[in-house]
């Protein structure tokens, strides 16, 4: 069906429809107010386009660090959500499948960067972007204490004195970094407390 045959959503609107009073039907000399589909405003919660950017720029800087297309798309949508999302909200807004979307938001569950709420008196899953930013650095920090172990443990075995000494380094690497994660959510956290 082509934009010009669509069919009428609402017609022969008289005043009865506005004042719920009931009136004659129109005669033939009236004109008839018709109203299709195409004619109506957008009253749906569709993402503008700036926020659909913002989207597609957040998945282009995380796809190169291994998170999947849809994954990151969808952590740039639910940044912009003022609220936790429904799957269903999820699918129309960004376009893909129901599937893909359970398990994009379970994916970032995983990484920690997204959290799932239930809705009372159903077993409707929303989603909402993770803010317990603490919580991601500290599991990142556990990945950091587990690599620098397993590095410190094959250098112990390596068998050239090379790969030895580049396995301690990548380990005293790690737990740098770790030290340094430790005091970005001390400071970070103090900074909260004063505001």
């Amino acid at each position: 069906m082509n934009s010009g045959d669509m069919m009428p959503i609402l017609q022969n609107i008289g005043s009865s429809a506005l004042t719920g009073r009931h009136e004659p039907p129109l005669d033939a000399c009236s004109r008839p107010l018709i109203l299709y589909i195409r004619d109506m405003p957008n009253m749906s919660n569709k993402t503008s386009r700036d926020e659909q950017r913002f989207t597609e720029d957040v998945a282009r800087l995380l796809t190169p660090w291994g998170v999947p297309p849809v994954a990151a798309r969808l952590y740039g949508y639910l940044l912009l959500c003022p609220r936790p999302a429904s799957l269903d909200q999820i699918t129309e807004d960004l376009e893909i499948s129901k599937s893909s979307a359970s398990v994009a938001a379970r994916l970032l569950e995983s990484y920690t960067l997204a959290r799932r709420h239930s809705e009372p008196g159903t077993k409707r899953a929303l989603y909402a972007v993770a803010d317990d930013y603490e919580v991601m650095v500290r599991q990142q920090n556990r990945l950091l204490d587990a690599l620098a172990g397993q590095l410190n443990a094959g250098a112990e075995i390596a068998a050239s004195k090379a790969a030895s000494a580049r396995l301690r380094e990548m380990a005293d690497f790690y737990r740098v970094m770790r030290g340094a994660m430790e005091d970005a959510i001390s400071r970070w956290t103090r900074g909260r407390r004063r505001q």
